[in-house]
């Protein structure tokens, strides 16, 4: 089997901005065919790297199935999902938190993977084929101080990854995270200049993760190729991940 996504139908979700973004475009590079998800889609309308954008609230049980059904309508079927949609939080101590704000962290970071992933797996099974990568965080394996939330939440998905890979076996369908250093997207809006400097000045190799390796990680990933692999998390850490 080939590298490239060649014939591969994808659903990115956060598609509009960032990580989302640039996957969608290394995949559509590769060959895929790609239907965007995104809560505010209005950025990647009529874009050309996508097959379908469709509006989607991850956090919403209702609004992800809808989203599912729009998109089998438009590729007729799903190889990939790739679970990106997230939000950041506030950078602030844990005890600084309120609880609509560590809600709504959980509602998008964690119950959102779960939604979205849960509404393409029976999918799958039925064609005995799929890719799930799990955009989680350094912060799920060695916490961030000032993002107790977020933290906690990408914890969860890398769990889940793995319990979500042993239930699929044995089988065609794996699913993966990705984990990444702070990268500079449009969520460093929520962040304080403390916070992105102190992150920083953690990783190693002295600068931030590219969204284009991270598309370039998830590719591969997510490919034909990647065969034999699953539970397991993928580091783009530049050096600062110890396990």
């Amino acid at each position: 089997m080939s590298f490239d996504l060649e014939q591969q139908r994808v659903v990115v979700t956060g598609a509009a901005r960032g990580i989302g973004r640039a996957v969608a475009r290394r995949f559509r590079e590769l060959g895929a065919t790609v239907c965007g998800w995104d809560i505010e889609p209005a950025p990647i309308d009529g874009d050309p790297d996508f097959a379908a954008v469709i509006r989607a609230d991850v956090g919403d049980e209702a609004a992800v199935a809808a989203a599912r059904d729009a998109t089998l309508d438009a590729l007729g079927h799903v190889d990939v999902l790739i679970a990106n949609a997230g939000v950041n939080g506030p950078t602030i101590p844990a005890w600084e938190y309120t609880l609509a704000d560590w809600q709504r962290v959980l509602d998008v970071d964690l119950t959102g993977v779960f939604l979205s992933t849960r509404a393409f797996v029976p999918h799958m099974l039925e064609r005995d084929y799929g890719r799930i990568v799990i955009v989680a965080s350094i912060a799920g394996k060695e916490g961030n101080p000032g993002a107790c939330a977020y933290g906690a939440a990408k914890a969860g998905v890398i769990g889940y990854a793995k319990s979500l890979a042993r239930e699929l076996l044995p089988g065609n369908i794996t699913v993966n995270a990705v984990a990444p250093v702070i990268t500079e997207t449009d969520l460093f809006a929520e962040m304080s200049a403390e916070y992105i400097a102190d992150k920083k000045s953690r990783i190693p190799m002295g600068r931030f993760c590219r969204v284009d390796e991270i598309a370039d990680m998830a590719a591969w990933v997510a490919s034909p190729r990647c065969s034999f692999t699953t539970g397991q998390t993928f580091d783009l850490s530049g050096g600062r991940a110890t396990y």
